[in-house]
């Protein structure tokens, strides 16, 4: 889904300072150049699907301590092995034409070609973690993004059922590996050995 974008804190203009185009003026125009372009230099995470921009909500304080938390559990796990963890906002591109803004992104090897300085081209696993303005994005339009691109494993970290499903990836759709509630264990398929209690994953810091 494509957000209404705000008129304020974006906008080009043109050369003569006299005529400024408005993000939504332009939707479904816009070229992947421009979008680099202009995440380059914007504070906001911009998602971009075939010309058109989509503005992600500002993450809330407990968003953020859900994915700290996390990224060091990956982290911790990954780096003996050489593999590489980050965090948004860090573009990755889907395919020509989609780039998104996963909350967590990871590679087994930190070396492999896919990871790019600009953006990456895929992943091995991918976290979003639910956003309430919109959870179908997460869940559902993501979901199904993730399984075309290829990525082996997506986890959808959902603070609202403080739940986490484990989503593998099998021929060209997700399979549940398992839906994770608080008193459970949360586990990695790609990732062997890899656990998480999920009752600390939305333990209040």
């Amino acid at each position: 889904m494509v957000l209404d974008l705000p008129t304020h804190g974006f906008r080009i203009v043109a050369p003569d300072d006299e005529t400024v185009l408005t993000l939504d003026a332009l939707q479904g125009l816009w070229t992947e150049a421009q979008y680099l372009k202009m995440t380059d230099s914007n504070r906001r995470l911009v998602e971009f699907t075939d010309g058109m921009l989509a503005v992600l909500p500002m993450p809330t304080d407990r968003h953020q301590m859900i994915c700290q938390f996390l990224f060091l559990a990956f982290l911790t796990f990954v780096q003996p092995f050489n593999g590489v963890v980050q965090f948004a906002p860090l573009r990755v591109q889907l395919r020509p034409g989609i780039f998104r803004e996963p909350d967590l992104v990871l590679l087994c090897d930190a070396h492999n070609s896919r990871r790019q300085n600009q953006f990456w081209l895929g992943a091995d696993l991918v976290v979003e973690v639910v956003s309430p303005d919109d959870p179908n994005r997460d869940t559902v339009q993501k979901r199904a993004e993730y399984a075309e691109a290829g990525i082996p494993e997506y986890w959808i970290v959902d603070p609202r059922t403080e739940q986490i499903i484990v989503l593998c990836l099998v021929e060209d759709t997700y399979q549940e590996h398992g839906v994770f509630s608080t008193d459970t264990t949360a586990t990695s398929v790609l990732l062997e050995g890899f656990a998480i209690t999920v009752a600390d994953v939305f333990a209040p810091r």
